[in-house]
């Protein structure tokens, strides 16, 4: 039960959830807002969030797993080929690319109500070059890196100590995409479709490398489109 009980905590505390909202009111209190004036995201404090959170997170999995004596090279990187993996992720991103097409033409067909976001409030942060640059940087690390270590270490955890990896590939691709809810409920639910693509992946190879490149691969490209219309 004690074991449990640690690995849920483990869990949270690398969701990400509590440090991002610990450091949010942090940033908060040194002057930085989470909005802008004119109702918008705020720039500079959605990018100080996600990069600080992605060091903290990253540090906690690493942390955790040696404080149970793994290793975090064997649960994160796997012992498969590096630049193999990393060919498999790019080798995924049309496939990410599909299931987005496919999902997002489904709903809204058939549920068109699902999109209550006139647009993506992201896309409000891509105004200028030098903020598109930073993005790429921002949604590389902070999400393409950052998420699948989340991911990968949570389904261990949930695969020695909380049912199984199946179970927690399910809870954790809800809560993934419920972390998007912001960008609307079709945003949401894509998401959590491709966190349980990236999640089959990693339980397939036990390696973070293929779905870290598919995944930044994917938001780099997804920057770089909207960021061309700013």
């Amino acid at each position: 039960m004690a074991t449990r009980i640690a690995s849920i905590i483990e869990i949270i505390l690398c969701s990400g959830v509590p440090t991002q909202l610990f450091f949010g009111l942090l940033l908060m209190a040194a002057g930085i807002a989470p909005l802008a004036p004119n109702g918008d995201l705020a720039f500079t404090h959605v990018v100080l969030v996600a990069l600080i959170d992605t060091a903290v997170v990253t540090w906690l999995a690493a942390f955790f797993l040696r404080l149970r004596g793994e290793s975090a090279r064997e649960v994160l990187l796997g012992r498969r080929a590096r630049l193999r993996e990393a060919a498999l992720g790019l080798a995924l991103v049309p496939v990410v690319f599909a299931v987005v097409a496919a999902a997002a033409y489904t709903i809204q067909t058939f549920t068109p109500w699902l999109r209550n976001v006139p647009s993506n409030p992201l896309e409000a942060l891509l105004s200028d070059p030098w903020r598109v640059a930073i993005m790429l940087v921002v949604v590389s690390f902070g999400g393409g890196f950052r998420e699948e270590v989340q991911r990968a270490f949570i389904l261990h955890r949930f695969e020695q100590h909380l049912g199984g990896a199946m179970v927690g590939l399910v809870v954790f691709s809800v809560a993934f995409g419920l972390g998007h809810l912001l960008q609307g409920y079709d945003a949401a639910i894509l998401t959590g479709l491709l966190g349980i693509l990236w999640g089959v992946v990693y339980l397939r190879r036990r390696s973070i490398v293929a779905p870290v490149v598919s995944h930044a691969v994917f938001n780099i490209l997804q920057v770089l489109f909207h960021g061309s219309w700013a």
